[in-house]
């Protein structure tokens, strides 16, 4: 992020200070929350792509295996052996599950983000170069 000291003649440019009302605080403070929302939703959604890489991963490894192994599959913080089609089509309920997780953050992502670019041309349009509202 670029930050510097405001020149004479952009302090002067800037004018008289612009009275902050309380409806204006509102959409501020509502940015900020929806900022944190989107930090933390693009936190949980990394993780459900990394575990859907996983299971894919794990997929393509158990194609490799014998149709009669028994394959350990872990079900809370045990490990189960189970038959290798069983196996499989748990992992396709798994990654189905995860899918469905991975499109509803995406969809509450946008969501968040088009509120917050709405929040922020109405905030720009009245504030102008004197509030920062990029992120």
């Amino acid at each position: 992020m670029n930050r510097r000291m405001l020149t004479k003649a952009e302090e002067e440019a800037a004018g008289e200070e612009i009275e902050v009302r309380r409806e204006d605080q509102d959409k501020i403070n509502k940015f900020s929350r929806l900022h944190q929302h989107e930090l933390s939703i693009e936190e949980e959604l990394k993780g459900k792509n990394k575990e859907k890489e996983e299971l894919d991963d794990i997929t393509t490894e158990l194609e490799l295996a014998e149709e009669e192994d028994l394959v350990p599959y872990k079900i809370g913080d045990a490990f189960f052996h189970v038959q290798l089609p069983q196996a499989q089509e748990m992992l396709a309920v798994s990654g189905a599950k995860v899918e469905e997780q991975i499109d509803e953050l995406e969809e509450k992502l946008g969501t968040i983000r088009e509120e917050m670019t709405q929040l922020k041309v109405e905030l720009y349009a009245r504030f102008g170069r004197t509030i920062n509202l990029e992120t």
